[in-house]
């Protein structure tokens, strides 16, 4: 399934409008992103970093858990007004600018 942000944003509201009935608060919703953040990293320093994984960590899907990460702040950007399609390109200028020479001349990555 091929869509773009913008679709996205639209879609998760479609479900939490119908099937999720309404968004919890931005609070709330924070807290919940906070803790999908912290599962999507109990995974990566599981698998990449240096601590060992237990047995309950072998169910947990890395894709599943960075997809609720990009859920939860789709809702707090419907929530709060911001249109993701066009912050990112934003954000793109911005780097494009500030960091056009910044990391090739970063002597820490070559």
């Amino acid at each position: 399934m091929d869509i773009t942000i913008r679709e996205a944003q639209q879609q998760v509201d479609n479900w939490i409008t119908t099937v999720g009935v309404r968004y919890f608060n931005e609070l709330t919703n924070l807290g919940i992103l906070m803790e999908e953040v912290g599962e999507l990293s109990r995974i990566m320093v599981r698998k990449y970093g240096e601590q060992s994984a237990k047995e309950s960590d072998n169910k947990k899907n890395m894709a599943d858990e960075m997809a609720d990460v990009l859920w939860v702040l789709m809702c707090l950007a419907n929530q709060t007004g911001v249109d993701l399609t066009e912050a990112l390109g934003k954000n793109f200028e911005k780097k494009n600018i500030r960091d056009a020479e910044r990391h090739k001349n970063n002597d820490k990555l070559k």
